[in-house]
């Protein structure tokens, strides 16, 4: 079996900090759960890259792991988070560019499964707004499935559970281990690897009060608004972590690039 993954910070696995300081992800996790569960090889790609918007994991990423030899037996998808804090979020050039992945999926006989992203939107600044760009965009989604019900797609942004405070990062954007270990848990269930869904003790509750607020800001908000502010994206300069084959032996650990 060959997956590759394509996508921006959430498949890449930010949030999911390994000791060396590369990044791991859920992406990551199902590969090798596929290895262990199958108990066959799995062979992976992941050219995920932070801060991407949806244009380029659909222009370049796409087109870069349909054109890999041997081709993957599977590609896994998600785009757009980025595009949603932007403004001029376009819906109807974003579903234009998932169409556009269903098809050329079609075109090279690669099976491909979709996924949202979590919703972090209950402690971010301008939450709100984001929320309601991604309920337009999942009931988007549900329309074209309604078209097309053998697509696979495994929704992350219903899942009222992972909008729980343990399972984010302190960035508040990006899920931390436990969060993307879930959205691995959902994949390979849908993948035929039945996995349970792993879940946060109720007593881990998150600190809040204006000290941890003002850290917050400080540490995590204004940076990212002088980047939008400079026109720079936290991707910049970084390349994939797994741009080619990388062997996930069945039953192992997966290995670990360079985030």
């Amino acid at each position: 079996m060959r997956i590759a993954s394509i996508g921006d910070s959430f498949t890449e696995g930010v949030g999911d900090e390994l000791p060396d300081g590369s990044v791991r992800g859920w992406a990551d996790l199902v590969a090798a759960g596929l290895g262990a569960g199958l108990d066959e090889p799995v062979d992976y790609v992941n050219v995920a890259i932070r801060g991407k918007l949806i244009d380029p994991i659909v222009h370049d990423q796409l087109e870069a792991v349909l054109a890999l030899d041997p081709k993957p037996t599977l590609i896994t998808f998600n785009g757009g988070g980025n595009d949603m804090m932007r403004p001029g979020f376009n819906l109807e050039r974003i579903m234009g560019l998932v169409e556009r992945t269903i098809r050329r999926c079609d075109q090279e006989g690669v099976e491909l499964l979709m996924l949202s992203g979590a919703d972090p939107t209950d402690r971010l600044p301008r939450g709100s707004m984001m929320s309601k760009r991604g309920d337009i965009y999942l009931d988007a989604t549900d329309e074209l499935l309604n078209r097309r019900p053998q697509q696979r797609f495994v929704d992350n942004w219903s899942d009222e559970e992972l909008r729980r405070a343990p399972y984010w990062s302190p960035d508040r954007l990006h899920l931390n281990a436990l969060g993307h270990s879930r959205v691995a848990a959902r994949v390979l269930t849908e993948l035929g690897v039945r996995t349970p869904l792993p879940t946060a003790a109720d007593d881990d509750i998150a600190k809040s009060g204006p000290m941890v607020e003002a850290k917050y800001y400080s540490t995590h908000v204004l940076p990212w608004l002088g980047r939008r502010i400079l026109r720079k994206s936290s991707g910049d300069g970084r390349t994939a972590k797994f741009p080619t084959w990388t062997r996930m032996p069945a039953g192992d650990e997966p290995a670990h690039g360079d985030a």
